[in-house]
Order: C-alpha cells, then sequence, then structure tokens
C-alpha cells in the first residue's frame, strides 16, 4: 500500500472512529427522547459553519443533487440513528449497522457497475460476523421500531455513499464544500419535522452544551469533511469498510470509559472486524478523473472513462 494511500486511508478512517463515540456521548450527556432535536443540532451548525469557510455554493444541476445527497446521508440517517440510538441497546444498534459493507457492495453493483469479488464478500461477511460477536448481548425482546429506524439508516447512508463516489463533485469544488452543501441541505430538511414532532427545544445543562457541541464541530464538521474527502479518492467499498471501526470505537471507550468489561469472545470478534477492513482496503486505488484534479474534460481518454472502477461522471458536474 503507498504511503499517501495509506495516509489517505487513515485520515479517513478518523470518522469512524469519532462515530464510535456518539452513542456514550448521547446517552451519557444529551437529553432523552429528542433525535429530530439531535440530529438538527448536530448537522445544521457544522453545515453552516463548513459554508462561511468554503464560501461556494451550489450551481446548476448540483442545487438539486447535494439537496438528495443531505436527504439521504444527514436529513434521514441522522434522526434515524439517534432514534435507534434511543430505542436500542448501542450494541444492537451497531450489530445492525456492521451490514453497511455488504449494503454499499449490493448497491456498487446497481449504480456503479462494480462486480464485487469474492473477497470483498468474504470480508464483508466475516465484518459483520466479528462486529456482532463484540457488541451484542443477551437481552429482552427488541424495540421493532429500533430495529426498523437502524435498517433504514444504513439504507440512507449507504445509498448517499454510492451517490456521492457515482456523482463526484464540480470541477473546482473541494470536499469541504461539498460536506457543507450536505449538512446544510439534512439540517434545513430536519429543522420543520423536530418542531412538528418535538416541539420547542429542551432546557440544555452544561453537559448538554458540550456534547452538542463536539457532536457538531468534532463529530460532524470535522469527520464527515475527512468522509467525504475519502469518497472522493477511495472506491465506496474501501471507504464503507472502514465503517465496522464505529462499533469497535464505541465497544473500547465502553470499556475505557463505562466500565464495561470486554469477554474473550469480544476480543475475538475485534480481532475478525478489524482484519476484514484492513482485507477491505486492499483493492487497487481507483484512479481520478479529469475533472477531480481541474482539468479539462478533453484531457480524459475514452479508454481511461470506460476501464475506470466508477463510471464516466463527467457529464452530470455542471
Amino acid at each position: 500500500m503507498a504511503p499517501n494511500r495509506a495516509t489517505l486511508i487513515a485520515l479517513t478512517a478518523l470518522a469512524p472512529v469519532s462515530w464510535g463515540t456518539t452513542y456514550a456521548v448521547t446517552t451519557e450527556f444529551l437529553p432523552a427522547d429528542r433525535p429530530l432535536f439531535t440530529g438538527l443540532i448536530r448537522a445544521l451548525p457544522a453545515g453552516l459553519l463548513l459554508l462561511a469557510l468554503a464560501r461556494v455554493l451550489p450551481r446548476g444541476a448540483w442545487w438539486w443533487k447535494a439537496s438528495v445527497l443531505g436527504a439521504l446521508n444527514i436529513g434521514a440517517f441522522f434522526p434515524l440513528l439517534f432514534l435507534s440510538a434511543y430505542r436500542l441497546p448501542g450494541g444492537t444498534a451497531a450489530a445492525v449497522g456492521s451490514i453497511a459493507p455488504l449494503c454499499v457492495v449490493g448497491l456498487s453493483v446497481l449504480l456503479l457497475g462494480q462486480r464485487p469479488t469474492g473477497r470483498t464478500l468474504l470480508a464483508g461477511t466475516v465484518a459483520a460476523g466479528g462486529v456482532s460477536l463484540v457488541v451484542l448481548k443477551a437481552a429482552g425482546a427488541l424495540d421493532p421500531l429500533g430495529v426498523l429506524a437502524a435498517l433504514a439508516s444504513i439504507a440512507s447512508m449507504s445509498t448517499g455513499t454510492v451517490l456521492t463516489q457515482r456523482w463526484g463533485r464540480p470541477e473546482g469544488v473541494g470536499p469541504l464544500a461539498l460536506t457543507g452543501w450536505q449538512l446544510t441541505a439534512g439540517g434545513l430538511l430536519i429543522a420543520p419535522l423536530a418542531l412538528l414532532i418535538e416541539g420547542a427545544p429542551p432546557a440544555l445543562d452544561a453537559p448538554a452544551v458540550g456534547g452538542y457541541l463536539y457532536l457538531a464541530l468534532v463529530n460532524t464538521a470535522v469527520a464527515y469533511w475527512l468522509w467525504f474527502r475519502g469518497i472522493g479518492r477511495l472506491t465506496a467499498t474501501q471507504v464503507t469498510f472502514l465503517g465496522p471501526l464505529s462499533p469497535l470505537t464505541a465497544a473500547v471507550v465502553g470499556w475505557a470509559v463505562l466500565g464495561e468489561t470486554l469477554t474473550p469472545w469480544q476480543l475475538v470478534g475485534m480481532a475478525l472486524a478489524f482484519g476484514a477492513t484492513m482485507a477491505g482496503q486492499l483493492a487497487p486505488a481507483p484512479r481520478r478523473k479529469a475533472f477531480e484534479r481541474g482539468e479539462p474534460e478533453r484531457s480524459v481518454p475514452r479508454h481511461r472513462e470506460a476501464t475506470d472502477c466508477r463510471p464516466s461522471v463527467a457529464a452530470p458536474c455542471e
């Protein structure tokens, strides 16, 4: 693995590592049963901050593309994620989320024309099994709404990840602006729903304010910028195979901070999931398109577009 590619993967991996702290922050510091308000506070301030830093607005078709990506990656994903976190044990929600690599592999076949290898399917299955060993614990009957919310959140984020790869980004627009567009669009989508369904914002104490600041700045603004930056330079499968790092981080945080214990089977599961994550990074690095480098479209030979790991997306990039 080339050093620059290894660095890119490591930086992208910081996003799911950060997201692995979400469950602990939500349950320990934030007001209970406010998934829409929590999603709103996590998304909109971070999006407006990145827009102010990037100072670039969408143009042409990118108004609706950014809205679609914002709805999938943020507007639907955040409330569903927090709803599942409030209604399910953290381990169960994480176990459901571990199917994301297989979901992205299937969507990549449909939307990107990428044919999965046997190694990819095996790694995805091992990752899901390893995460399940880490996080699943004996519990009572599961909440059906929580399970549906967890499944829907994975479907939403997986679709958004693949579409982000398919559409790329407009010429001259960096990942900072693209992230800001999506967070802002998603936050604006959540805002009226939060007001109509949950009512006025709850009273916040100091720990809740600190928790929301952490979620908005570190867990969202920085983490999603790294995530979408990685999507633009790695394959969708490579990126999503970093996802198991999130529940693994949650397990480590539970052990180190919340006083939870790790059994031998959990340690085996962590080793399996981490090994599958590393195996998912062994695919050949994708060749970046001319529009991602800021070069004119005519500089891309037709044969290169035909053999690229992703379908040509030059036309939609207005």
